[in-house]
């Protein structure tokens, strides 16, 4: 179950944790779409999540992926770090008995587990908007998965979101980055934030973004759920940024779902689309499962449909308008405001 190569890294783990050389049950635990190899092991009668990393690259990095975990194990955000070797990408953590958590439960407590995560010191690298580029967004126009008046309509309004959204340092926090229900686990009582794999310096809307796709599907909750976060009433430039991030975060599932699940081979949208809300609900109940190529393409569709939804709402344009008055672009009068995203080439 283990691969031999890496039994010895596993075998100094539990001595130098534990003090013994073997554990005494192992199950494997297929989450997501990570290549690292995951494992619930049983050692001296406690149980405790065993990760090894097969792969190491920019998105992969034990080094900066066990900074994260550990800062947020300090402030109580994910499970106890037992053991981390950045140079054998093994890791040791407490293992959490999850139990379901209501959708609404965790819209609610959600905003408060960010605040905190956000307020921890800066993580040690930056999100590479770049590279999610150049692999998911820029690709996705040739691709023939959707019709090209549609792409035309979508890549304007998002150009308008990259020449518009404002990369702020004091908005730039430590993130998560990847709050899927698989890794947002409750033990009974309390949130735990599980997978550190993507987190990086990142803007504080992602995060809230992300986790609002699952969870914000009335527009009437949405200022309790920033208050929460902020502990006041969002400002009119705060709720626009998020609008404008959820906008772009539709873009970004899409083409990332799109490209994966379809794997170079044609793929068309349903005449029944499901309904957005529908279909997240569905992830967060784990109904649907998300390593099935087909329930990826169809997450991809119906981001998509909702992005081109969401740009033809006034709010887009009034979002559009907040922002720029507020945080000018580069060149400005009032001088130059760096934009988050990049402009395509």
């Amino acid at each position: 179950m283990i691969p031999e190569e890496k039994l010895p890294a596993v075998t100094r783990a539990l001595y130098q944790t534990f003090g013994v050389s073997e554990f005494e049950e192992i199950d494997q635990i297929t989450r997501g779409l990570s290549s690292d190899l995951v494992f619930r092991i049983v050692v001296q009668g406690s149980p405790y999540l065993l990760r090894i990393a097969t792969q190491i690259n920019e998105r992969m990095d034990p080094a900066r992926i066990y900074a994260c975990m550990q800062a947020a194990s300090h402030a109580g955000l994910t499970p106890a770090v037992r053991y981390a070797s950045v140079e054998d990408g093994v890791s040791l953590t407490d293992f959490i008995h999850a139990v379901p958590l209501a959708a609404d439960e965790a819209l609610h407590q959600i905003p408060y587990t960010l605040r905190t995560l956000h307020a921890l010191p800066a993580f040690p690298k930056e999100f590479n908007y770049l590279t999610a580029h150049k692999f998911f967004i820029w690709r996705f126009p040739t691709a023939g998965l959707v019709p090209q008046p549609e792409i035309d309509q979508a890549f304007a309004a998002y150009q308008q979101i990259c020449s518009t959204y404002p990369r702020l340092d004091a908005d730039m926090v430590s993130s998560h980055l990847d709050l899927k229900p698989d890794n947002i686990l409750f033990d009974g009582s309390r949130l735990w934030l599980v997978d550190w794999q993507a987190a990086f310096l990142n803007d504080r809307y992602f995060d809230l973004s992300v986790a609002a796709g699952y969870l914000l599907h009335r527009d009437h909750d949405e200022p309790a759920y920033l208050a929460r976060y902020f502990g006041r009433p969002a400002t009119d430039c705060e709720r626009a940024r998020f609008f404008l991030m959820r906008q772009a975060l539709h873009l970004f599932s899409a083409t990332v779902f799109l490209l994966i699940g379809a794997a170079g081979k044609p793929a068309h949208p349903p005449e029944n689309l499901p309904s957005f809300e529908s279909f997240q609900q569905g992830i967060w109940t784990r109904e649907i499962d998300m390593a099935d190529k087909q329930m990826q393409v169809l997450n991809g569709y119906v981001h998509w449909r909702r992005f081109l939804d969401n740009i033809c709402q006034s709010r887009f344009a009034d979002s559009l308008q907040t922002i720029s008055a507020a945080h000018p672009p580069a060149g400005a009068a009032a001088g130059p405001v760096p934009r988050l995203f990049p402009l395509a080439p």
